[in-house]
C-alpha cells in the first residue's frame, strides 16, 4: 500500500466519525429549537385569548359598577385582579415556558376566578343587572372566551410536554443544557374560569 493511500484512509477514519457526530448534534439542536418555537407560538395564541377576555372584563366591571350602587368593592376587586392577571400575561408572553412567569400567571388567574365568582354571586341581588342586555351579552361572550382559552391552554401545555419529553431523551439531553434549552413550565391553573359555569347559575 502506498504511504499516501494509508494517510488518506487514516484521515477518512478520523473525519467520518466526526462528521456523523456533528450531524447528530446539529439534528438534536434543530429538533429542540423547533419544539421551542412550537410552544412559544402556542403561548402566543393563549396570550391573545387571555387578552381578549381581559378586555371583556373591563366592560363587565363597568356594567356591574353601574348597577350595584354602593356595592362597588367587588367590581373594583375584579378590576384589580384583572389588571394583575393582565400584567402576568404580559410577563409570560415575554418569557413563555419560564417557571416563575407561568406560576405567577396561574396564581393571578386563580385570584381572578375567585373575584369573578364573588361578582356573579353579588349580581344575583340585582335583578336589573342580571337581566340587562349588556350583562347577558357579556356573560355569553365570556363563556365563549373561556372555551377558547381552555383549548389554547391545552395546546400550549401539550407543546410544552412534547418539548420537555424530547429535551430529557438521548441524544437530545447531551445538547440541551450546554445550548441553553432549559425545562419549560406549563400553565397549571385553568383560566379564570368558570364564567361558563356561572352563566347558567343565575
Amino acid at each position: 500500500m502506498f504511504p499516501g493511500a494509508a494517510l488518506i484512509m487514516l484521515l477518512v477514519a478520523m473525519v467520518v466519525p466526526v462528521f456523523f457526530v456533528l450531524t447528530w448534534l446539529i439534528s438534536a439542536y434543530n429538533r429542540l429549537a423547533m419544539l421551542t418555537k412550537a410552544y412559544i407560538h402556542a403561548y402566543t395564541q393563549l396570550g391573545a385569548e387571555l387578552k381578549r377576555r381581559y378586555d371583556l372584563l373591563l366592560q363587565l366591571v363597568e356594567t356591574a359598577k353601574g348597577c350595584t350602587g354602593e356595592d362597588r368593592a367587588t367590581p373594583e376587586a375584579v378590576l384589580a385582579a384583572r389588571n394583575a392577571a393582565s400584567a402576568a400575561n404580559l410577563r409570560a408572553a415575554h418569557a413563555p415556558g419560564d417557571a416563575a412567569a407561568m406560576r405567577n400567571l396561574g396564581g393571578a388567574e386563580a385570584a381572578l376566578a375567585a373575584t369573578l365568582r364573588r361578582l356573579f354571586d353579588l349580581a344575583k341581588a340585582y335583578p336589573d343587572l342580571q337581566t340587562s342586555k349588556a350583562m347577558i351579552h357579556l356573560r355569553e361572550e365570556l363563556a365563549s372566551s373561556d372555551l377558547r382559552i381552555e383549548a389554547a391552554r391545552q395546546a400550549y401545555n401539550d407543546a410544552v410536554m412534547r418539548y420537555n419529553a424530547v429535551r430529557v431523551s438521548f441524544p437530545n439531553n447531551v445538547v440541551a443544557t450546554p445550548c441553553g434549552f432549559g425545562a419549560a413550565e406549563p400553565v397549571g391553573a385553568k383560566n379564570a374560569g368558570g364564567i361558563g359555569e356561572q352563566k347558567g347559575s343565575g
